[in-house]
This record gives structure tokens, sequence and C-alpha cells, in this order.
């Protein structure tokens, strides 16, 4: 004769209420054999064991609905222990961005903290900040250009999500994420009054590529063949010739841009760890030369007829 237990001895048994065991048995949670005479439910051996799994599993805040699962036959305890502990890493990754943005507020007061406070509140949604960074560069790099010239330029723009968030790294992905929405900071990367922008940007790249020994010695950007190939390329973009004259313009013009990327970079320069000079770093070196070389008297419009109001490049 197989042995059952009343639902008050199965409680003695298991250090569970009977309360529990009866919402546990409703939901079908629990075997029973047939009723007593009584018409009280009995339980079987098996409902101990079940109800010790579902308390242990209880105890690490496994929600009901996943034990109904394993206790059913749906789901296998290893696969749950698997899900579980994905979704504990995520929430853990939450918590310490969390904790991050908080202590980058905590560090500062008055309205930089307010400042701080508007810019942080973008990106607490990671995956959405993700997508609005690759969103941005997709938009604003010319259709034009090869895919994979695009694709290197956007693997050096869009910065990754911090892994070890601290407070300065996740200011600077936020920072990031409000320049990239500046309508100043995108125009001056599309280019729209060229007509042959993958030819400019390859010519670019190609100076930013030669730049970059002379920012890694610390030299400064003056009488250099990268300034000058940066220059023609940049003439040619604007259908003229480099001359002393589209180089003032080009101080002038880029003095209202330049803050925006060195920004931009220097804040994407933080939070890489890549070794090496980055191209944006070597592109702000560039500009930075025309500046300081032609600054000075320059015209707010070129000969050319090129409007001062229109993108350096």
């Amino acid at each position: 004769m197989q042995v059952t237990w009343t639902i008050g001895e199965l409680a003695a048994r298991s250090g569970v209420s009977v309360k529990a065991i009866r919402y546990y048995t409703d939901i079908g949670l629990l075997p029973t054999v047939s009723r007593s005479q009584g018409g009280h439910r009995r339980y079987p051996p098996q409902a101990l064991e079940q109800l010790q799994l579902i308390r242990q599993l209880r105890a690490l805040d496994v929600p009901i609905a996943a034990i109904t699962e394993v206790a059913t036959g749906g789901r296998r305890l290893d696969e749950l222990v698997t899900k579980l502990l994905e979704n504990t890493r995520t929430e853990l990754a939450e918590l310490r961005w969390r904790e991050a943005a908080l202590q980058a507020l905590e560090e500062c007061s008055g309205q930089e903290r307010l400042r701080r406070l508007r810019v942080l509140a973008k990106v607490q949604l990671r995956q959405q900040a993700e997508g609005d960074f690759t969103r941005a560069w997709q938009r604003v790099l010319p259709v034009s250009l090869p895919p994979r010239m695009a694709a290197a330029i956007t693997a050096q723009a869009v910065p990754e999500v911090p892994r070890e968030p601290t407070p300065a790294s996740v200011l600077a992905y936020a920072e990031l994420h409000f320049l990239v929405a500046q309508p100043a900071f995108l125009s001056y990367w599309a280019v729209s009054h060229v007509q042959d922008q993958a030819s400019l940007y390859a010519a670019l790249l190609d100076a930013s590529h030669a730049a970059i020994p002379d920012v890694a010695a610390g030299r400064a950007p003056h009488g250099c063949e990268a300034l000058d190939a940066f220059c023609r390329a940049c003439a040619r973009g604007h259908d003229t010739e480099d001359t002393p004259g589209f180089r003032a313009f080009m101080a002038a013009d880029m003095q209202t841009t330049v803050p925006l990327f060195r920004r931009y970079w220097e804040h994407r320069d933080a939070l890489t760890a890549a070794s090496g000079t980055s191209l944006g770093r070597t592109h702000c070196w560039l500009v930075d030369g025309v500046i300081t070389e032609h600054g000075h008297g320059a015209v707010k419009r070129h000969p050319s007829g090129v409007a001062g109001d229109q993108q350096g490049q």
C-alpha cells in the first residue's frame, strides 16, 4: 500500500506552511493522490521532493512561473539556471552602470550637476543609446562611400559601451551621445556641398594616416606633407585651388566646428582600450594646423564663391 501524507503531515516534514502547500497544489506544482474518505488531499512521497525543490528555488528568488516550467517538464533545471544566471548578470551590469552614473552626479554640484543629469539621462537605456550612435553615423556618412570605408569610419567613430563602467567612462559616453546629436557636428561630416564625396573621404583618410607619426611624436602640425595633403583634398572638395586665401577661409570656417569634434574624439579616445592614435585625433590635429597657420585675417567668403557657412571639408 502506497504511503501518503495529509497536507499537515507534508507541512511538518517539509517546513513549508499549509497555506503555501495549498497554493502550490492549486497551481499544479505538487502531485496528489486520491482524496481521503473525508475529502482531504493526500500527497505521495514525490510531493516532498518536489516541495523541497520549490523551496530551494524560491530561496534564490526564482519566479513561480519559471519553477512551474521545471516542475511540469516544460524546461530542464540546467536550462533554467543558465537563463537565470544570464538575467542576473544583465541586472548587475545595469546596476553598475546606474551606480557609476549616480557617482558622476555625486561628485559635482549646482549647475554642473543639473547639466550632467540631463546628459546622463539620455543613455540609461544603453541599447537605445548604442542604436542612436550607429544611426547618426550611418545617416551622416555619404551613401557614395564604399562599404568598407564607411564600416572603417563607423568602427572608429562609434564608441563601445564601457564594460566596466566608472563615473568618468559613463559620463564620457553620455557626452558623446549628446555631441553626436548636434547638427553642427554631423553637418561637418556630411559634406553635402561636395560632388565626389568618396574621393574626398579617401584623400582625408590618407592625410590622417600620414599624420599619425607626427601626432604620436607630439610634433606641431605645421609645414608637414600631411597638412598640405589635407588642404589639397579640401580644396578639391570645394572645386577650387589650394591657395593661402582658401586656407584662410578654411581656418575661419573650421573654428566654429573644431571644438565640437575635438571634444567628441577626446571622449572617444578616453573610452577605447585600443592603442595607437585614432584617425579622429589626427583629423583634429590637421584642422588645428590650418587654424594656427591661417586663422589670422581669415575671409568671410572665398573668392571662388564658397560661402563661409559651408563646412571646411
